[in-house]
């Protein structure tokens, strides 16, 4: 099976993604138990935080996210896939383009637009399908947006929460650039370029996007 593979960035033969999958690695749970473990611990352990963007390939390796207490959605989604096929399940990224909603003024006034591309999800195959799942927004800071945080429950896709608990359009997606089977760095990048020129000019030569 494809998506099983350690690679540069999928890299969970390291100690610190061992450490983060040691707990699942048993066969008390089924392959659909451990993939929902590991996206709730993925989503609420880490803090999403659009504002923080490493310029390094070595920022996106799974063991560099794992050592940190924030990530966007790119960086939480390949410390899933990571994790995900450490326990041995296929997994895989998905690129796209979102608009949000809520919550917008600072996104606006860092990025110039409420658009973020690319953003970062995670396909896993389990029980002979493929299955979209964002572990990007923390339960805390769903609450925070009056937004019910995703679940997963192991059949269905979990990619967006499209409306706020009142019923105000929260999130859409704009356009989907499909899977990859490693993090397409080039690719990111060049998306990054085309939509923030000012920014990526802003940084040119630096490590890291602080907004």
């Amino acid at each position: 099976m494809e998506y099983l593979t350690t690679t540069y960035y999928f890299d969970y033969e390291t100690d610190v993604i061992q450490e983060l999958v040691k707990e699942f690695k048993t066969d008390r749970l089924t392959s659909k138990e451990k993939a929902k473990l590991l996206y709730l611990k993925i989503r609420d352990s880490w803090r999403y935080d659009p504002y923080h963007i490493s310029l390094l390939k070595e920022g996106y390796k799974a063991s560099a996210v794992a050592k940190k207490t924030t990530g966007h959605c790119v960086d939480k989604s390949i410390l899933l896939i990571a994790c995900l096929r450490a326990v041995g399940i296929p997994a895989r990224i998905h690129l796209a383009k979102v608009k949000n909603h809520i919550a917008v003024e600072r996104l606006i006034e860092k990025f110039g637009t409420n658009e973020l591309t690319p953003h970062g999800m995670v396909n896993v195959f389990l029980e002979g399908k493929w299955l979209k799942v964002s572990p990007a927004f923390n339960k805390a800071l769903c609450e925070k947006c009056n937004v019910l945080p995703l679940e997963f429950d192991g059949e269905n896709d979990s990619m967006f929460q499209e409306y706020d608990r009142k019923g105000s359009i929260f999130m859409e997606y704009i356009e989907d650039y499909g899977h990859f089977e490693d993090v397409p760095f080039d690719f990111i990048f060049k998306n990054m370029k085309n939509h923030y020129p000012k920014i990526v000019k802003q940084f040119q030569g630096a490590k890291e996007i602080r907004l």
